[in-house]
């Protein structure tokens, strides 16, 4: 089997009605813009991907033709040098791998393992919303099946946030399990937010934390302060949770020696490709370390970190972002003929088709593509 062709193609979904406004940026999203590579075969094999951020490929699409979609360590050291120097292509690797497990005529999960056909989910909202509505939502997700939900600490006075973790916690009781998110790990461009945490507040929030029987805390610093974490991590019974953006097995390298966290959570179209989110999972299990990869992205980043996810033995939850009415399954999976859907005791299955087991909605995309 050879590959024929390598292309990319952008579809904008507009979500002006219900602008969505997470954390981790300084502006609401108002469209969905979301870039897919396909890469097809001599066998009439397409593997697709899609992620966050995908390199513009112009003349490196030509370096993969002709060659053996199948020989996918080989095709990861030329994309390693391509992230190098012109962004992020993970999404390709992925691409090779949905291609990988279609000719075995397996799910991926299959292929890399096979551990596990469903994961528990927890809800990843995404905004701040005032208590009462906060509160709200929760129980309304644990009646949808949910029995655990990611909250996020970002206003100015992290005392705000805690009070809205308090009356969650009072609503719930202990059937919810509770993450929160600082999103403090990384800056975009025009973030001008307010309360960053310094060490010191960090550890405070944190031992507040430990009141509520937290799950784990997300990002409590910039991602790049190995030692701020691993100081964080031993001193709470608190886990400490990242890596969701970091750019390849070496950053993940110092997290370990340094001992930043107890979960691991590369997404695979930023962080490596699969390649490095199983290795980095295969790490953190020799650790006794779990991992929980982020999946924040669209509906084929979601189904690609899900094939990872359930083909190891050290993930207790796949992340679902969810956080009506803002944020939808629809909205989410728009390039997909099924968005993905929870089951009445919150559970995710993994698609049982073969490859990443979900298939683009060509008659929808048709009228959201562009150049």
């Amino acid at each position: 089997m050879k590959i024929t062709e390598v292309r990319t193609r952008r579809f904008v979904l507009d979500q002006q009605d219900h602008p969505f406004h997470p954390t981790w940026r300084p502006f609401p999203e108002r469209t969905q813009d979301v870039t897919v590579v396909e890469i097809h075969t001599d066998e009439g094999i397409t593997g697709i991907g899609a992620g966050g951020v995908l390199t513009r490929l112009n003349t490196a699409a030509a370096l993969f033709v002709g060659r053996d979609p199948l020989a996918i360590e080989e095709h990861w050291h030329l994309l390693r040098g391509i992230a190098h120097f012109m962004g992020r292509p993970w999404p390709i690797e992925v691409a090779l791998w949905d291609i990988a497990a279609k000719k075995a005529g397996v799910p991926l999960a299959k292929l890399l393992g096979g551990k596990h056909d469903k994961l528990l989910a927890y809800c990843s909202t995404g905004e701040i919303h005032p208590l009462e509505q906060r509160v709200e939502d929760v129980l309304r997700l644990r009646e949808e099946g949910f029995r655990a939900v990611k909250l996020r600490f970002h206003n100015p006075d992290w005392r705000i946030d805690l009070k809205t973790l308090d009356a969650v916690r009072k609503a719930v009781g202990d059937s919810m399990t509770i993450m929160v998110d600082a999103n403090w790990g990384w800056y975009l461009p025009g973030d001008r937010t307010e309360g960053r945490w310094d060490r010191k507040t960090a550890r405070t929030v944190i031992r507040e934390l430990e009141r509520y029987d937290v799950f784990w805390i997300e990002e409590p610093l910039y991602a790049y302060d190995y030692d701020g974490l691993a100081e964080l991590r031993a001193n709470t019974t608190v886990r400490i949770a990242g890596g969701e953006l970091n750019a390849g097995l070496h950053e993940f390298q110092v997290y370990f020696d340094k001992g930043s966290f107890d979960v691991y959570q590369p997404d695979c179209t930023f962080a490596g490709g699969i390649t490095v989110a199983k290795k980095v999972a295969g790490m953190a299990e020799a650790a006794g370390l779990l991992f929980a990869p982020h999946t924040w992205t669209n509906g084929l980043g979601l189904a690609a970190n899900l094939q990872v996810a359930a083909s190891v033995s050290n993930c207790p939850f796949i992340e679902f972002p969810y956080d009506p009415p803002n944020w939808l399954p629809e909205y989410r999976d728009f390039m997909l003929t099924e968005p993905f859907q929870i089951d009445s005791e919150g559970y995710l299955h993994v698609p049982d088709k073969p490859g990443l087991g979900v298939e683009l909605d060509e008659e929808r995309l048709r009228a959201l593509e562009r150049a």
